[in-house]
């Protein structure tokens, strides 16, 4: 028998946690947390991540228990987060799948294999100076040529890892990791998924949202985690992240602040647009408006009857 599992998806800014903490609340569950940078610790402000009050009690996996230097793989994600739910199964609780990693939440619902037998660092260090010379744009061109369906997953974050491991993963096994992956697919998941999307009939009502967020994060001290993350010596990956590299050209005296705060605004609308794009392309998702249910209390009025019918079924 699979086991059951609801999941609560959708755009940065969307009250995706609000609404897994209310449903954990509901039906006495603990979340399982899909956020690629909500995995690093010290990285509180510019990812979002959920503070104790906002947990109200709630057990969260899979938060802040990576060091910023440490690599992560999405092979490793599904491991942790299987071992995650299972541990929330043990407990006759129900698992709530939470954040806005699509190639997370997939990845563990759709049951994904990933290999360790494609690793060739001898690749890896020669994707890596390509990288430092032309920069991700080269790579991501490079990938478009090998695996056009990967591309146009993996660009949606921008994630020079996942990328490089995606080309690297063509040049030693003369497969796709899209192939592999519908491979995967065919041997089934262990998952029965009941998945709720956070959108808006009118996008802007995110993006206003997002602007909102923005502001909060700086006077929340954004700008002090920023500077000290990026004087740090920690990976590419943490220093990339949003609400980091877009306060650089402050800190490097080339921009004024306003001008970084607007770009990162801008940019954090873009990244939600892509994740919009990626999880509308799942048809299992019953989609959510919030700008026609605004509070977490009328979403989770909204859909209550369902959840008891998917837990009872």
């Amino acid at each position: 028998m699979k086991t059951k599992l609801i999941a609560v998806v959708g755009p940065t800014a969307s009250g995706k946690t609000s609404l897994a903490v209310s449903i954990a609340e509901a039906f006495n569950g603990s979340v399982v947390s899909a956020d690629s940078m909500q995995i690093y610790k010290h990285m509180e402000i510019a990812t979002a991540k959920p503070t104790a009050e906002e947990m109200h009690g709630i057990k969260h996996y899979l938060i802040d228990f990576l060091d910023m230097d440490e690599s992560y793989s999405v092979g490793q994600y599904v491991i942790d987060a299987k071992k995650a739910v299972n541990e929330i199964v043990s407990e006759g609780k129900t698992p709530v799948l939470c954040g806005g990693t699509g190639l997370y939440v997939d990845s563990l619902i759709n049951g994904i294999d990933f290999t360790d037998d494609s690793k060739d660092e001898k690749v890896r260090a020669e994707l890596k100076a390509l990288l430092d010379e032309k920069g991700l744009d080269c790579l991501i061109e490079i990938l478009r040529e090998l695996d056009p369906q990967s591309v146009e997953r993996l660009s949606v974050e921008r994630n020079p890892k996942r990328i490089m491991r995606a080309i690297e993963f063509y040049r030693t096994t003369g497969t796709t990791i899209t192939q592999q992956n519908e491979t995967s697919r065919l041997r089934g998941s262990e998952f029965n998924a009941l998945i709720f999307g956070l959108t808006a009939s009118d996008r802007q009502y995110i993006y206003d949202r997002i602007n909102l967020r923005v502001d909060i994060m700086l006077q929340s001290g954004l700008l002090e985690e920023a500077k000290a993350v990026l004087s740090s010596d920690l990976s590419d990956t943490a220093k990339g992240a949003i609400g980091y590299r877009q306060l650089k050209p402050y800190f490097d005296g080339e921009k004024s602040l306003d001008e970084c705060i607007e770009r990162l605004k801008i940019e954090t609308r873009h990244y939600a647009k892509r994740q919009l794009t990626w999880f509308k392309r799942n048809e299992n998702i019953r989609w959510i408006n919030i700008d026609e249910l605004r509070t977490t209390e009328e979403q989770l009025n909204s859909i209550e009857n369902i959840i008891r019918g998917f837990i009872n079924g």
